[in-house]
């Protein structure tokens, strides 16, 4: 097997199929940040082949100053980014059909002594997804890269072009809304943050 490098350095080459292995590696993470990031698994899909088509456009440029998924992920922010500014407006409604889909899902695969945890879990994800879908669409993102990217204040602030107090300020805002619908106080931030993060992942 290739090593990532070694991909890397074919698919600069023109070698396609080194870059469809590339492709397959983080394929399901973008998809995921996509997808918690619009909401609706046509524009999570359509955001995905923007992000895959620019990087493939763009690989030559590529340095390996830092690692291919973090210069993938500039790649993801910009179409996030761009997307946002096309469609500024609509980002408020219910829980996507297919995210609730994918739960209950879940839910039928739990055994019966899980059930009344998946159950809990389910409530949980549908709270969150309203949460997240009455903050606007950079808060969204601010808050997707903190805590499921795991980036620091520096590098969102860098990344999107604003400063560090705005995203800290973003992410504090965030993080009310989510304990208000989760009806959780500041004592509870603890579990509602895991509660939080768990799902999104």
């Amino acid at each position: 097997m290739s090593s990532e490098d070694e991909l890397i350095r074919q698919a600069q080459a023109g070698d396609t199929d080194a870059f469809c292995l590339l492709a397959q590696a983080y394929e399901r993470r973008i998809y995921s940040l996509a997808f918690h990031y619009s909401r609706e698994r046509q524009d999570a899909e359509d955001l995905s082949q923007e992000v895959w088509l620019k990087a493939y456009a763009a690989l030559s440029s590529f340095r390996s100053e830092s690692s291919f998924y973090t210069w993938l992920r500039q790649i993801t922010i910009n179409c996030f980014l761009n997307h946002r500014r096309r469609k500024a407006s609509r980002w408020r409604g219910q829980i996507d059909d297919s995210a609730a889909n994918e739960n209950s899902a879940n839910l039928s695969d739990a055994g019966s002594s899980g059930l009344e945890s998946a159950l809990q879990n389910h409530l949980v994800v549908e709270k969150v997804m309203q949460a997240l879908a009455d903050v606007t669409p950079q808060q969204r993102l601010i808050f997707l890269l903190k805590h499921q990217e795991g980036m620091t204040y520096e590098e969102i602030a860098k990344e999107i072009g604003c400063s560090t107090g705005t995203v800290k300020k973003s992410v504090s805002r965030t993080v009310a809304k989510l304990r208000e619908k989760l009806g959780v106080n500041r004592e509870s931030e603890s579990y509602m943050s895991c509660a939080a993060t768990g799902i999104l992942r």
